[in-house]
């Protein structure tokens, strides 16, 4: 980390850039979300309230709701209307009467909702710890199904009374709703705020936080329990796979590489003699729990990497987001302003180009479709290289910037912001800036890396063009 000065803001701001780029470790109760959708159950009547349009809930379009995001953010305005998210335009297309879903049994609006976002099933990843307001159905037979692309999220519990939505809103960062999964009258998205934030925004513990996703890993029963505090981690890029996936079931070759997945215990003694209990390199959830109402069988490991590594970059563009624009609107920025916001850019940066990720010692392979449906989906250059190609043999992708540079949350990022890291970016690849931490990419990474975003992201070339060549 950068040193600034030691005044309030300062101090504040440097914890926040460090809770937003480092691993942490969660020393909370059982009802701590894991998942990327997850949250923290609800008090009783929390959810007629939020079915009734009170604190923490409201339809699209409907009443803003007071925030700590109002005080911390203001120019954000977070308790106003998403705009700019899939599924507000999806809202905006039923209202129109320009799509429809259809509720089929025993998924509900599930299938017609993947659809109409055009999400994959081969997406699938599946969590049996205890997590969203709906716990009471979550357990190692039935896990939580969550599918998603690159900016929504769809979370699916049998015979749950919603499906769970979050989105990446282009103004506003995270943004989340439920969908009310019964058949009769017409399906409508309500957004989700108070409840889903009482998890999905743990930094505010410690004062001005922003929304976020959340991943984690740790050790649970056959009923979703949580067993030990002690090996209950938020994940990153950064966590060793050993350490990943407690909680979460894996299907897919990881070769000798271990992990957390599918790990079926009673009690925690069992946990003593941990590899007697791994299951690693499955082929099918089959046997483990009846699969029949699930879209398919798997829960794809090469899904859960790039899940990982998407949540991680979207946290950190929703924090540039925020604290940027919060910084402009006060007016022009002072030296001390922009070193404070160096550090938030600077972890993305590195996040972007996997600084410190880790490594892999065997070939990984997905058996869903999932890389087939994710890779197909990139923009190419001339040669048909793109910065979705994957690698899976000693790292996740064969050119290690995220294609999330092409989301539109990045896009959405003020100029400043974007400006400050395509800099970086030309540095680094160009060589400018062979620093340690850079030091993974290969001369070869750092040409293809360039020639491919030059020739993909009409805004970094013509930043080059203006600014001098990568």
């Amino acid at each position: 980390m950068h040193q600034t000065s030691k005044g309030k803001f300062s101090q504040r701001t440097r914890a926040r850039a460090r809770r937003a780029s480092l691993p942490v470790v969660a020393a909370c109760s059982a009802a701590v979300a894991l998942g990327a959708l997850a949250r923290a159950p609800a008090a009783p009547g929390a959810e007629h309230q939020a079915a009734q349009g009170t604190p923490g809930s409201q339809l699209l379009g409907g009443p803003p709701t007071t925030l700590p995001y109002r005080r911390e953010y203001p120019v954000l305005h977070y308790e106003r209307t998403p705009q700019d998210n899939p599924v507000a335009r999806l809202q905006a297309r039923l209202d129109r009467g320009e799509a429809r879903l259809a509720f089929h049994a025993p998924r509900g609006y599930l299938d017609a909702l993947l659809a109409a976002l055009a999400i994959d099933k081969s997406s699938q990843t599946l969590v049996y710890s205890k997590t969203s307001l709906q716990v009471g159905r979550i357990n190692a037979a039935t896990p939580r199904a969550i599918y998603f692309d690159d900016d929504t999220y769809v979370a699916w519990v049998q015979g749950g009374e919603n499906l769970e939505i979050a989105a990446m809103d282009t103004k506003l960062g995270q943004v989340f709703y439920v969908l009310p999964n019964r058949a009769g009258g017409a399906p409508r998205l309500h957004r989700e705020t108070l409840e889903c934030l009482a998890c999905h925004d743990t930094y505010e513990l410690s004062g001005g936080g922003v929304p976020r996703f959340l991943l984690m890993s740790t050790y649970v029963d056959v009923h979703g329990n949580q067993l030990t505090h002690e090996g209950q981690i938020i994940t990153s890029d950064q966590t060793e796979l050993k350490y990943r996936w407690g909680g979460w079931y894996v299907t897919g070759r990881s070769g000798n590489q271990v992990h957390l997945g599918n790990i079926q215990v009673h009690d925690v003694q069992e946990l003593v003699h941990l590899d007697r209990v791994r299951r690693g390199n499955l082929d099918t959830l089959q046997g483990l729990f009846d699969t029949r109402p699930y879209l398919t069988d798997k829960s794809d490991i090469v899904a859960l990497l790039v899940l990982q590594h998407q949540v991680d970059v979207q946290n950190l563009i929703t924090r540039v987001n925020f604290e940027v624009r919060t910084a402009l609107a006060k007016g022009p920025l002072a030296e001390k302003t922009r070193a404070e916001l160096k550090e938030y850019l600077d972890a993305l940066v590195n996040a972007m180009l996997f600084v410190d990720a880790t490594r892999f010692t065997s070939k990984i392979t997905g058996n869903s479709g999932f890389d087939r449906w994710f890779e197909a989906r990139g923009p190419r250059d001339r040669l048909g290289r793109s910065l979705r190609d994957l690698d899976l043999s000693t790292r996740l992708f064969k050119y290690p910037l995220s294609y999330l540079v092409y989301s539109a949350a990045f896009d959405g990022l003020p100029d400043y912001a974007k400006h400050y890291v395509y800099g970086r970016f030309a540095d680094i690849l160009s060589g400018r800036d062979a620093g340690a931490p850079y030091a993974q990419l290969t001369p070869g990474d750092r040409t293809a890396i360039r020639e491919i975003l030059a020739a993909t992201k009409p805004d970094f070339a013509q930043f080059v063009a203006s600014h001098g060549p990568a």
